[in-house]
């Protein structure tokens, strides 16, 4: 064995980083994912019956997916092959079927392990369904991004999705006091120091590990408190794809807080976006919109609002321009709210398309030359700054089209004066056209 180590240039007792020392090597030793493992979840199942489907493990880097993977195989005694989709192409696919098929004459099953297996083509994710169909093998395929959108149709009709979690505080603490017993060292670092890691790692175990690997492979004279730590560890950047599903999970969650006045909610999601590398730009296009779908009336300032921090923000530009983006946020969050607006153009549209070409009443049509009078174009047409309310209450839809009420104010914010006018104007309606 040591001349194998010699030969690659490398030393038996070579050093491993902490990451692959602490490899669980048991399934009860993975964090983090109890709600897959544990004797009621689903592998938990999968293992007690040692019967093992294909499968999809989707979540966030570092948390487990291939450690899992490799388990499952020794579990339930199958063959662990490990790819990946961004080194590998169809002539590597073609040689594990082959070597499944080959092993399988032999009585041996194999489990292929596909990391990032979004990245195939249509085409090469097609590939994979006579495999999986007929038992030459297992494939368990590793995403960090929502296979709904990602994976084929019909090979995820084959596979079962299971979600796994990012790895929350308890866990993250947990790989801490392992990496320290392992290394029988204690971490060099006061409890807000600890608790910054935490931060710095955002749910990745495997990037908190390597930090632990950093801190303590050096030596150092006094406890790090956390402003010691940032100089010698670099944050990491927060993990979004301004292109991708977390992309529109956190413009959701930014949207719906301002809808339910949540406006510190709504600041958290946006500072989010910018620190992720959004452009400022794109939040403010969507802070327009919504001051018209969900506020509209019942604050028209609220687009002002939005136009003029969008104005700001391209005259200064970050950092400086990001606070109009705030302030708008805020001013969004805590206004009044209306879809009413909105609802009323749905309405008017669906009418609109259902009624073709119905024309406007005679009464309201211009009659420029003679033939039209003769017609009937303007007969009849009550100019309404003559009348005595300055409201004539004639028909302006369609002869054909009974009235309709698209626009319902609510009782909330500058609507309910809007409503006043409204319900004002329709009482006069009724009595100058003698209705009851």
């Amino acid at each position: 064995m040591s001349d194998l180590f010699t030969s690659a240039g490398l030393e038996q007792d070579a050093p491993r980083p902490l990451a692959d020392k602490l490899r669980p090597q048991t399934m009860e030793e993975v964090v983090g994912q109890d709600h897959l493992i544990s004797p009621s979840g689903p592998l938990g199942r999968m293992l007690a019956a040692r019967r093992l489907t294909s499968l999809v493990f989707w979540g966030p880097p570092g948390t487990g997916k291939t450690t899992m993977a490799r388990l499952l195989a020794e579990k339930t005694d199958l063959y662990f092959e490990q790819i990946s989709a961004v080194f590998s192409g169809v002539a590597d696919l073609r040689k594990s079927f082959e070597a499944a098929a080959e092993r399988r004459k032999t009585g041996k099953g194999t489990l292929l392990f596909v990391d990032e297996i979004h990245r195939f083509n249509r085409a090469q994710q097609d590939g994979f369904l006579p495999y999986v169909e007929d038992g030459t093998i297992i494939l368990v395929g590793a995403t960090t991004e929502n296979p709904s959108f990602e994976l084929n149709a019909a090979l995820l009709s084959r596979m079962q999705v299971l979600t796994l979690n990012r790895l929350d505080n308890i866990s993250l603490e947990e790989l801490l006091c392992r990496a320290e017993r392992v290394m029988d060292k204690k971490l060099p670092v006061t409890a807000e120091a600890r608790a910054m890691l935490h931060g710095m790692a955002d749910g990745d175990g495997r990037y908190l590990l390597n930090l632990t690997d950093i801190l303590l492979g050096l030596e150092f004279e006094e406890i790090l408190d956390a402003a010691g730590l940032l100089k010698i560890l670099q944050k990491r950047a927060p993990v979004y794809d301004k292109d991708k599903e977390g992309h529109y999970n956190l413009i959701s969650a930014l949207h719906k807080s301002l809808r339910g006045s949540d406006t510190d909610a709504a600041l958290y999601w946006m500072a989010r976006m910018l620190a992720g590398g959004e452009s400022p730009l794109y939040l403010l296009r969507r802070l327009v919109r919504f001051a018209a779908e969900d506020i509209g009336l019942a604050d028209p300032n609220a687009l002002v609002q939005t136009l003029a921090a969008k104005e700001a923000y391209e005259f200064l530009g970050s950092p400086e321009g990001d606070l109009h983006v705030a302030q708008a946020v805020i001013y969004l969050g805590s206004a009044p709210k209306s879809n009413a607006a909105y609802m009323a153009l749905k309405a008017a549209t669906k009418a609109a398309k259902e009624t073709g070409s119905l024309s406007p009443p005679l009464h309201i049509l211009n009659a420029p030359t003679k033939m039209m009078k003769t017609l009937g174009y303007g007969k009849n047409y009550a100019y309404d700054h003559d009348t005595r309310h300055g409201f004539s209450g004639q028909n302006y839809f369609p002869d054909d089209l009974p009235r309709k009420e698209f626009y319902r104010p609510k009782e909330r914010g500058y609507e309910r004066d809007i409503k006043k006018r409204l319900d004002y104007w329709q009482k006069l309606r009724t009595e100058l056209n003698g209705e009851t």
